[in-house]
């Protein structure tokens, strides 16, 4: 039994995603980047997507033939209501 060789290449470090698991998608007819992202949590993890998404897009780009510029990246989610920094350091909260 060969391994296929794209199960090696970790796409996604955060939540553990391959190439073979991008372009396996990709090969079902899945090209919209929301949709893998919700499939695969690509840019869901710690880094938000700073290495994981440049590399997806460059992928589609070159099973679909597209280019980059034309592959619109996910949309950014803010927190539905502010949340103060001491919440988010994990000191104490003085709101008022």
């Amino acid at each position: 039994m060969s391994e296929d060789p794209r199960e090696k290449i970790i796409i996604c470090r955060c939540n553990d995603v391959t190439q073979k698991d991008i372009e396996d998608l990709i090969d079902q007819g899945i090209t919209d980047i929301e949709e893998i992202k919700r499939l695969t949590r690509i840019g869901m993890g710690p880094c938000q997507g700073r290495t994981c998404l440049p590399l997806v897009v460059g992928i589609i780009a070159r099973k679909t033939g597209k280019k980059i510029e034309e592959i619109q990246l996910p949309a950014t989610r803010v927190p539905i209501r502010p949340v103060s920094m001491g919440v988010l350091t994990g000191g104490d909260d003085d709101e008022e």
